[in-house]
């Protein structure tokens, strides 16, 4: 099998995350090209993790908390809360800035903040979009039972069931349970995909795989997954890339001087301000982008 079992990062105020996507040996999985699985994180009052405002281009960002809640504002003036089991879909297209704060409701409390956020590269023909963003209940997501499982069809289509997320391209996200020594049987629904476990050990194919890790699953081929303790998955995937992208900070595009353009303009405050949060910013990087070979 090939693992992946990533790598800490910290991104600011002793808030870390596991990243799984880049990799050494795995740069994409169908569109996705960025995973940051983060927590289960003790939010305490005073502690600050916010992500000051910063901008994106060529990229759709998705967000999915298992406990906990954010607030996300963009510079379209969009205004969302965002918790659990509701799902964020931000396209950035040629250009958004946001930011995603402690909600004003928990900022005295002690609470949990677990999630995943995501990155899938934007089809060729719809780097340059207009950005928009999405928001999608919890109670406007489809599930199902497939085995022993309980199935959250996220994003795409499996199982029958077909989510009202807005992918620009053939997308795939499932967020999968299983009770103690459940089994569930997973054909092969997309051309490319990768498991992760959350919370648990668990056999896929009567191999190992360990919490946190993810593993490509071999294409056209059904898997089978078991949980001797019970487990928490996630299945991502979707067709491959149309193209190779360069990807550098919060910038992702088929073309170096794309990013380059990005930059300048972030530098320039060309890009937008959100509305409600705009005295503070994520500047870009000190050490600036040298293209690197494209993922492909």
């Amino acid at each position: 099998m090939n693992t992946i079992s990533g790598h800490q990062k910290d991104l600011g105020g002793g808030f870390l995350v596991r990243r799984l996507l880049p990799a050494a040996n795995q740069r994409s999985v169908g569109p996705f090209i960025f995973f940051d699985h983060f927590g289960p994180a003790e939010e305490l009052p005073g502690v600050n993790h916010d992500v000051r405002p910063h901008p994106h281009i060529g990229l759709a960002t998705v967000t999915y908390l298992f406990d906990g809640a954010m607030m996300h504002r963009d510079s379209l003036g969009t205004a969302q809360l965002i918790e659990p089991g509701a799902l964020n879909w931000m396209t950035s297209g040629r250009g958004i800035v946001h930011s995603e704060r402690k909600p004003e409701h928990l900022r005295d409390q002690r609470y949990l903040n677990h999630g995943l956020q995501l990155w899938t590269a934007l089809p060729l023909a719809q780097e340059e979009v207009e950005p928009s963003f999405s928001h999608t209940p919890a109670d406007a997501i489809p599930e199902c039972s497939v085995g022993d499982a309980r199935v959250r069809v996220l994003v795409g289509e499996a199982f029958g069931a077909r989510s009202p997320v807005p992918a620009l391209s053939p997308t795939l996200y499932l967020d999968i349970w299983l009770p103690a020594g459940g089994r569930v049987a997973l054909p092969a629904l997309a051309a490319e995909l990768a498991l992760y476990s959350v919370d648990h050990d668990v056999e896929v194919d009567g191999a190992e795989l360990p919490a946190r890790v993810m593993v490509v699953l071999a294409p056209g081929q059904p898997t089978t997954v078991f949980a001797a303790a019970g487990a928490r998955l996630v299945l991502v995937g979707g067709d491959p890339l149309d193209a190779p992208r360069h990807m550098w900070w919060n910038f992702v595009s088929s073309r170096k001087d794309r990013i380059i353009a990005a930059s300048e303009d972030w530098q320039a405050m060309r890009m937008g301000t959100v509305p409600g949060d705009d005295e503070e910013f994520i500047p870009l990087p000190p050490t600036r982008f040298t293209p690197p070979e494209p993922i492909s």
